[in-house]
């Protein structure tokens, strides 16, 4: 498939466009219409890549919740500042507060903010979104429970964090819901952040949801299509009121998922990549991703790597705010456009997640996954994108060549924060059996505070 080139336009009325960033959660890189997915229709979500751009080269910095959202906020790799595991979302720990963060660029340029969905950058004060640059927020702090929650946060209201005791609340329609009604509100340059916690474990959907797919004989891939059409028609509505509004054209929006599948635990289908979420294989970082600005951009493939790292230097560079040269991440649009004589955003990508490591420079990928032995293994991607054909032993020039550039790059990582979270040995006894069972290996546990 060849890279195609965009045609770029005038921005809309007033000068900043609108910026709509939606997160899913645990998403693998096979799911979704606009992946090739046929048995969950997501119509809305596809209508973004259709009428925008479509990224399947694709990639998150980290292979795991946290790590993901800490990259995104900052545009820059998380493990400069330590943010490296999940544990770094507890209450005494969370995104730096010495990291400047996307909505606080945003509002200096003149923007109102909000935050709807699942944060999980800090459950302490000084580290909630309202203290981090966001006007407003709605929405968990954390993960659990995840769509009939505790820790939940209504800024406006001035509630939480707090369980809450409605059992028809469901987070995933909730948060639609205020999305549109805070769109609605908005009368002049906005930034919206939504960050769904579908599809992330445990697998819980409201009974209309799951009759709709009631074909399904599986009950988990019932449940996991039963969440991913609730969450599309979530999208669907803030996608409505955007249209509503005549706003369409004047709205930048970013759709990915925080890292691949946790499979064998939702379902979850990363194929043909090898690994899963916690993984720093292919199937662990690349990830669905898509673009819209119409009348800006126009409908096609971008065939080169990209990472979720570009967003913030991309929107801030789309509203007219600087950039600063300490992001990694770049911003996308002179290369969507073709006014740039660079081959590519990113030559070179890396990866940090404790024992794992990878590094990816121009079709070649050095990587040790969880699962893999303690050796770097190499392949070429644009050959061996199931990354089965382990070039090492082959090409030693190769694997010196890169582990030299992911060591330069790691000396100025920082430490993590804290230790990388250790799963259980077993789960509990069972009960009336005594017994104790296998847990799943440790990158398909939830990722729990």
């Amino acid at each position: 498939m060849a890279t195609i080139l965009f045609a770029l336009a005038l921005v809309g009325a007033s000068g900043k466009p609108n910026v709509l960033v939606i997160l899913a959660d645990d998403v693998g890189w096979a799911e979704f219409g606009f992946q090739g997915a046929k048995d969950i229709p997501t119509p809305n979500i596809d209508s973004i890549a259709r009428n925008g751009v479509r990224f399947p080269q694709g990639y998150v910095s980290g292979p795991y919740c946290s790590p993901t959202r800490a990259g995104l906020m900052t545009g820059r790799y998380q493990t400069r500042f330590g943010h490296e595991f999940n544990s770094t979302a507890s209450k005494k720990t969370g995104l730096s507060l010495q990291e400047k963060t996307f909505p606080t660029f945003l509002k200096e340029a003149g923007y109102a903010t909000c935050a709807v969905g699942k944060w999980h950058l800090g459950a302490g004060e000084d580290y909630w979104p309202t203290k981090r640059g966001f006007d407003e927020y709605f929405g968990t702090l954390a993960n659990t429970p995840y769509y009939h929650p505790n820790q939940f946060v209504d800024s406006r209201a001035g509630i939480g964090p707090k369980k809450l005791e409605d059992p028809n609340f469901y987070t995933t329609d909730a948060y639609g819901e205020r999305a549109v009604e805070w769109i609605g509100k908005q009368n002049g340059p906005w930034f919206l952040y939504l960050p769904f916690n579908a599809q992330h474990a445990p697998l819980e959907a409201p009974k209309e949801a799951l009759d709709k797919f009631a074909h399904i004989a599986d009950e988990k891939r019932r449940s996991f299509a039963a969440i991913m059409s609730k969450m599309d028609d979530a999208v669907g509505k803030v996608l409505s009121k955007i249209r509503e509004k005549k706003e369409e054209e004047n709205t930048l929006i970013f759709f990915f998922s925080d890292n691949g599948g946790p499979t064998r635990q939702t379902t979850s289908n990363n194929l043909p990549l090898r690994g899963f979420k916690a993984t720093t294989w292919e199937g662990g970082v690349r990830i669905p991703f898509c673009m819209q600005w119409k009348g800006t951009l126009s409908p096609g493939v971008y065939e080169r790597p990209v990472i979720q790292l570009d967003i913030l230097p991309t929107s801030l560079a789309a509203v007219g705010a600087a950039i600063p040269k300490n992001l990694d991440g770049v911003d996308l649009m002179p290369f969507l456009t073709g006014r740039t004589k660079i081959d590519q955003p990113h030559t070179t990508l890396y990866w940090r997640f404790g024992d794992q490591w990878a590094i990816r420079h121009g079709d070649w990928k050095l990587v040790v996954g969880n699962g893999g032995g303690k050796e770097p293994e190499l392949y070429n991607l644009k050959e061996d994108i199931a990354e089965k054909n382990n070039l090492a032993a082959a090409t030693p020039d190769k694997v010196a060549e890169l582990k030299s550039l992911w060591d330069a790059w790691n000396k100025e990582q920082a430490p993590a924060l804290t230790p990388k979270e250790q799963p259980p040995k077993a789960n509990p006894k069972q009960k009336g059996k005594g017994k104790k069972k296998a847990v799943d290996p440790p990158q398909l546990l939830d990722d729990d505070d």
